[in-house]
């Protein structure tokens, strides 16, 4: 399994940075360009990776200003899972961690990495720059 993490901290309450991850209606905001035919509803998105795959994922697990996650929701080009864990400081802000874990085999690891952490970067980035 291939685990690509991405940290940031957030100038907004652990409850308020929570809410917006927990709708996949705001995902498209944290979404860098080569995304598009952008389709979500609360609870699922499907979308096309430019030059890459279509995939559909939908949220399979809720933990109150904890945690999200979310998984293919259709058949994808590998076993993914996607999940935002957000954590408080006790000071108003909050540590979002953004994990993306991946079942590739060697070909797909060398190919797919750097385009996987270029993504859960932009993600964090995007989230700190949305909820500042």
């Amino acid at each position: 399994m291939t685990v690509i993490e991405s940290t940031v901290e957030v100038n907004k309450p652990v409850a308020e940075v929570y809410a917006f991850l927990t709708n996949m209606n705001n995902h498209q905001q944290l979404m860098p360009e080569n995304i598009y035919n952008w389709e979500s509803t609360e609870d699922d998105a499907r979308f096309t990776i430019q030059n890459m795959a279509k995939l559909a994922i939908k949220i399979s697990n809720r933990v109150e200003n904890q945690e999200i996650t979310a998984i293919p929701s259709e058949k994808a080009p590998f076993d993914v899972e996607l999940k935002w864990t957000v954590a408080d400081n006790g000071n108003g802000t909050t540590t979002a961690k953004h994990i993306i874990s991946a079942d590739l085999n060697m070909m797909m690891k060398m190919l797919a990495s750097g385009p996987l952490q270029k993504l859960a970067d932009h993600q964090t980035e995007k989230l700190k720059e949305k909820l500042s």
